[in-house]
């Protein structure tokens, strides 16, 4: 061997050239992820836009509202206005022109989204804009104004109460007179 050359390392394959490191790929992101990804770089490039811009840091509960008011001229669920004869109506028989909004389960998980990804990128639970009550309120206020509109009131789940373990004990024979 001559003294430019070294050994082989045994990771090293014949089929790749020879300044070529490997580097493995990431496993691909869940569904998920990916939406959460791209919710996060949405919410940011809101933020930019805004005039003057707003940093991520510096931004507020205000700014999440006017981002899901934003959103809404994307949205494909008809919201019936109180003047539409289709109010609380859950499958009118024609058109109108009452607008498109954002479903309220959209909504709901896109704020749960973002408040796991501000957590993710250093932000504190405690400062989470997402998770500030004024959102909770808004996200309750969309749900029970789409459930008018739409004449199906969403109804609070109960919560079931774990049974009670009965008792194995074993009870005397009773005695007949």
């Amino acid at each position: 061997m001559s003294g430019d050359q070294r050994p082989k390392d045994s990771a090293e394959g014949s089929s790749r050239s020879g300044g070529d490191h490997y580097q493995p790929q990431p496993a691909p992101l869940s569904r998920y992820e990916s939406q959460k990804r791209r919710d996060w770089n949405t919410f940011g490039q809101y933020l930019k836009n805004q005039r003057p811009p707003v940093s991520l840091s510096q931004s507020n509960c205000n700014h999440v509202l006017d981002f899901l008011r934003y959103l809404d001229q994307f949205g494909k669920t008809k919201v019936h206005l109180h003047g539409c004869v289709f109010f609380g109506q859950p499958s009118p028989p024609a058109p109108c022109t009452c607008p498109l909004r954002q479903a309220w389960g959209s909504l709901d998980a896109l704020i749960g989204r973002l408040r796991a990804a501000y957590e993710e990128h250093g932000g504190s639970a405690e400062t989470n804009p997402f998770g500030n009550g004024a959102i909770r309120v808004y996200l309750r206020e969309v749900k029970e104004c789409q459930a008018k509109a739409r004449g199906i009131p969403y109804k609070k789940k109960k919560k079931k109460k774990a049974p009670i373990r009965e008792r194995n004990e074993a009870k005397p024979p009773m005695q007949s007179a």
